[in-house]
């Protein structure tokens, strides 16, 4: 399909009768909406005028003021929020972490005392002990597990089940 001058003439005329661009390509046939809408923009045919709105306006809705209540109304306690479903919480003890194991065998011994990054290795537990930025930060250094990275006492710190994370996460409500 072409744009021919009585094509155009037409367009231009529905345009500014205000017909949407869906009913000009029905009228004009063989064009799509998107194609009457790129010649329009193409012409610089101004935007149409809407329909004019009636005259008449509606009222606006009063805003609703939060209620102010002093906490009691006819002399009974009064809740204030959706309280029908609130749960009583009972704060939970968190489990504290265990005391180190004593040294029950040469294994639970580290095996370099003091352990720097440069020294640990497969063998050696590579949990921090102490703050990084302080002279006397070292690793457990005690034997590890095959393949995990932490003696069977820093291992049972660091992998915890998942549903003991999550409770732990919780914040807890006075």
């Amino acid at each position: 399909m072409s744009w021919t001058d009585e094509r155009v003439d037409l367009l231009k005329k529905l345009w500014g009768e205000g017909l949407s661009a869906s009913q000009i390509a029905g009228e004009l046939g063989g064009v799509t909406r998107n194609a009457v809408i790129g010649k329009v923009h193409r012409l610089g045919l101004s935007g149409r005028a809407k329909a004019p709105q009636p005259a008449t306006t509606r009222p606006k809705k009063p805003m609703a003021r939060p209620a102010t209540s002093t906490g009691r109304t006819e002399g009974g306690p009064v809740s204030l929020g959706a309280t029908a479903l609130k749960a009583e919480t009972v704060p939970v003890a968190r489990p504290q972490a265990a005391p180190a194991p004593a040294l029950t065998s040469l294994s639970d011994e580290p095996l370099i005392p003091h352990a720097s990054v440069l020294q640990i290795n497969e063998q050696t537990c590579k949990w921090p002990v102490g703050d990084p930025s302080s002279e006397d930060f070292h690793f457990c250094a005690r034997r590890s597990d095959t393949g995990i990275p932490y003696c069977a006492y820093h291992a049972r710190i660091a992998y915890q089940p998942v549903a003991d994370r999550r409770r732990d996460r919780r914040p807890m409500r006075a």
